[in-house]
Order: structure tokens, then sequence, then C-alpha cells
């Protein structure tokens, strides 16, 4: 064989100069950081435990909470007691004998992940800008930054109106004067971190319809025709987990609705680029 046909023939290389193997390296080392920041999030809510709990999530059943405050002030202003939530202390037990440990590491875990998702987010951003243009990279940029908001805006909403509202009315709520509600511990916490991340998730939904848009799933005309249907689910969702009056039904749906109308300008937008672009 000729000298030239004896030497291996060279790992093909990307666009970008690194390997197929050099790329599944970079990738380990994303998961590898994003698990570690995970990990150390969810160490500093774990050693925080007393101010996780005692401020930040058993906060929603206090009547001292920012929005328990503000519904029973608007109740002595408008003269509707209906509007007054969790103007008594929600008290809480724990019947199992590993059950506040299990929590404990439950709802670190939790923070661990809404404190590292920006960073998360911020990961797979670097790891794959080196394969776009420079034009895709500022957008991609501009993505991770809206990405990261909306999921902690959607936390925060959910924080701060979903889950007093959920709290208060579950807690009251009663089928028969025989029966008395006495919270777990458990159940609770898991009320209030599902209801604060699947909040921060739905917040996704113009990304969401983004992509789908993109790759021609979706189109605005879909969004539009199904548009009453998206409204009727927003008010059962507002009524299911708000107080039975008209003001806490709109506090609660106006900001979802106004997040489908979002989603359906981005899925404009994404269309009109596509027809400019052949």
């Amino acid at each position: 064989m000729s000298e030239q046909e004896d030497q291996k023939v060279p790992e093909e290389e990307s666009s970008t100069g690194m390997t197929f193997m050099g790329h599944l390296e970079e990738l380990r080392w994303v998961l590898v950081r994003s698990a570690a920041s995970i990990c150390i999030a969810a160490c500093a809510a774990f050693i925080g435990y007393k101010y996780v709990f005692d401020y930040i999530l058993l906060g929603p059943k206090s009547p001292d909470f920012f929005t328990n405050r503000f519904m029973c002030y608007l109740s002595k202003v408008l003269d509707s007691p209906s509007f007054c939530i969790n103007s008594k202390p929600l008290k809480l037990i724990n019947i199992d004998m590993a059950g506040q440990f299990n929590t404990h590491v439950q709802v670190s875990i939790y923070a661990g992940l809404i404190l590292a998702f920006p960073y998360i987010i911020y990961q797979l951003w670097k790891f794959i800008s080196p394969a776009l243009y420079d034009e895709e990279r500022n957008k991609a940029r501009g993505a991770v930054l809206i990405i990261s908001g909306l999921f902690i805006i959607g936390v925060l909403f959910g924080y701060y109106f979903i889950t007093p509202f959920s709290v208060d009315f579950l807690s009251s709520y009663s089928i028969s004067t025989q029966i008395e509600n006495t919270i777990n511990l458990s159940s609770y916490i898991s009320l209030v971190s599902s209801l604060s991340l699947v909040s921060g998730l739905v917040f996704e939904m113009p990304v969401l319809v983004f992509f789908l848009t993109k790759i021609g799933i979706i189109t605005p005309d879909f969004l539009k025709k199904y548009r009453r249907h998206a409204f009727i689910v927003i008010l059962i969702i507002a009524a299911i987990i708000s107080p039975p009056d008209i003001l806490s039904m709109t506090l609660i749906s106006i900001p979802l609705w106004v997040l489908f109308e979002v989603s359906i300008i981005v899925s404009k937008r994404i269309i009109k680029k596509k027809a400019t672009d052949v």
C-alpha cells in the first residue's frame, strides 16, 4: 500500500472547526455544568431553609402576604367580604415520620431548578451559538433573555396571584359540614411548588408558538380559529382557582389571555418573515 493509503483518514470537522466527538464532549460539559448549577442552588436552598419556608413557601397562606392584604383591602373599599382571601392563618400538619425532611429535600430540588433555569438556558445558548451566523447569534442571545424573563415572570405570577387564590379556595372548600379540612404539609408544598413551576412554563407559550410556527405545525389562522375555545378554557381555569367573584377571575384570566394574543402576534411575524424571505 502507498504511504497515502496507509495514513488514517482524519475525522471530519464541522463548520465550527470541532469534530463530532468534540461536540459530544462539549455537550457533556454543558450537562455537567447545568447539573452542578442545580445542585449548588439546591444546596443553598437546603441550607437557607428557614427563609425558604417561613418567608417564601408558607407566605401565601399568611394574612400578611402581599396579595392577601391587597385583596382584603379591596374588600373593605368595595364593601365586599368575598374579595378578602386567607384572612385566617392556615394551619398545616405533618403525619409522616420523615415528612418534614422529605419536604425539605423536595423543596430544595424545586428551588434549585428555578434558580438555575436562566443559567441552564445560557449554557444551551453557548453550546449552539458557534454554529449560528452573526445575525442568528444576535437573535439567539435575545431569545435567551426572553425565555428566562418569561419563565421568571410566570413563576412570580403563579406565586403571587394563582397560589394565594388557590390556597384560599381549596382550603375552605367543603362538601359537608361534617368534614373538617386538615391540610398536610406535603400537600400544601406540592400545590405551591407545582403552581409556580407550571405557571412559569405556561408563560413560555409565545416561545413555543414561535418554534411551532417556524416548523409549520401551527399558523396564526389556526390560533385565531380557536381563539374562542382558548378564551373559554382560560375562564374555566380562572374560575376554578379563584374565589367566586368577577374581580378575582379577571385578575387571573387577563395575563393568560394577553399571553395567547402575544402568541398570535409572534406567529404572524414568523409567517410574514417567511413570505419575505422567499
